[in-house]
């Protein structure tokens, strides 16, 4: 994306870690904040800095990264000549701005395309552009969790409640990722043909997406796809390698092996039982299936009997998929993770080293450098300067409130 601008009218997560995204990828990204109040997001503490008197949040970086920020009061006429003279030189507009907002504030697809025809223009909305709902806002634990149907999908039957989302941003990071996806085959698109395009994704879509089989299925036989029962051992009724096994320190293996008479004899040899392929429960792979449940017994029984880590290091050699049940520290180390770079060390403002995980697609095998997200409207200045404003023209915004 090297060469690539983009501006981003948007505030929150969803939006914005689009951009995070694109500017892993080499984008230069701008970021329009409010004059005075900035990215609603940065007056969120509940996940507050990493650190007591840290000036490094999460919740502000993840969407931020590698971007610069300017601080526009865009109700302003003075500060919206000032957009619009970004947008001429920019490639891509995207926004999460609800409607009425975006006509009021003239920053609508008609307002932009005025100013720069051929800048492909971005909506990332809760509901989609179009329907009785178009105008609505949302965040993606209402929107893309429980509206797209995954929060019922995931929630055993009888569990008092719904089970929520399983981190901060979920839906917002998986919909970011869709939005720079649209981006980029927008920017191919127009590199074909010459035509720009208008661009949408909605948190709903998004949602419905990542929930596309179970819903695919009901389609076919009108029925809700339900969660599975809270549960230890196997989970698929004819295939004693499909499911979850607790270890002797109440952790939790997962084993995905699809193909149970291709593996059972290397799985067996791993657990130290090269016996059973030759019990007359399992020395078929049709008796294999037939007994699944009491294979799954004899499974759950060996791994129960030793700790996580041992079967780590047993594991390492399995042919069979499977992997270990982790939470979210464990996964920031995850050794494949490191090794394939996608976590990544960023300099805080205040030079101390801090890590992100970077966006899931690498070109070349190399990397992303991530850039700490920036200060509110820390760009000001500079971006100013590039669209040919000098010192005093500079002061004179901000004496009028047009800019921080």
């Amino acid at each position: 994306m090297n060469g690539i601008r983009v501006v981003e009218v948007a505030q929150f997560t969803y939006v914005p870690a689009a951009g995070a995204v694109l500017a892993d990828w080499g984008a230069d990204v701008i970021k329009v904040e409010h004059a005075v109040s900035g990215d609603a997001q940065r007056g969120f503490a509940y996940l507050g800095s990493v650190a007591a008197g840290g000036n490094f949040a999460p919740l502000m970086e993840h969407p931020n990264r590698g971007k610069r920020s300017v601080g526009l009061a865009l109700e302003k006429p003075e500060a919206l000549e000032v957009l619009y003279d970004i947008v001429r030189r920019s490639d891509v507009f995207v926004t999460n701005f609800l409607a009425d907002a975006r006509r009021r504030l003239k920053i609508d697809v008609d307002d932009i395309r005025k100013i720069n025809p051929n800048i492909i223009y971005v909506r990332g909305t809760a509901l989609g552009a179009r329907g009785p709902e178009a105008d609505r806002g949302g965040f993606d634990q209402p929107t893309f969790w429980c509206r797209g149907g995954s929060a019922v999908g995931v929630t055993p039957p009888g569990l008092d409640g719904i089970v929520g989302m399983p981190g901060p941003a979920y839906g917002d990071s998986i919909g970011a990722m869709t939005i720079a996806g649209g981006i980029s085959a927008a920017l191919f698109a127009r590199e074909r043909t010459g035509e720009p395009s208008v661009v949408d994704v909605s948190l709903l879509s998004a949602g419905a997406w990542a929930n596309a089989l179970a819903i695919d299925l009901s389609l076919i036989n009108g029925e809700p796809w339900r969660a599975q029962p809270l549960q230890a051992g196997a989970s698929a009724p004819k295939n004693p390698l499909v499911g979850f096994y607790r270890t002797s320190d109440d952790r939790y293996l997962n084993l995905s092996m699809l193909q149970p008479g291709r593996y059972f004899g290397d799985f067996c040899a791993h657990i130290d039982r090269p016996d059973l392929p030759q019990n007359e429960l399992c020395d078929t792979t049709e008796k294999l299936m037939a007994n699944a449940a009491a294979v799954a017994e004899i499974i759950a029984k060996e791994i129960a009997a030793r700790p996580f880590s041992e079967w780590l290091e047993r594991f390492a050699t399995l042919e069979g998929q499977w992997a270990p049940v982790l939470d979210s520290l464990e996964v920031a180390h995850d050794v494949q993770l490191r090794a394939n770079g996608f976590i990544a060390e960023v300099t805080d403002v205040d030079g101390n080293p801090r890590e992100l995980v970077t966006a899931p697609v690498q070109f070349d095998e190399t990397p992303a450098s991530l850039t700490r997200g920036p200060q509110f409207a820390e760009h000001t200045d500079e971006v100013l300067r590039e669209s040919g404003r000098d010192d005093e023209a500079i002061l004179a915004l901000k004496l009028a409130g047009a800019a921080t």
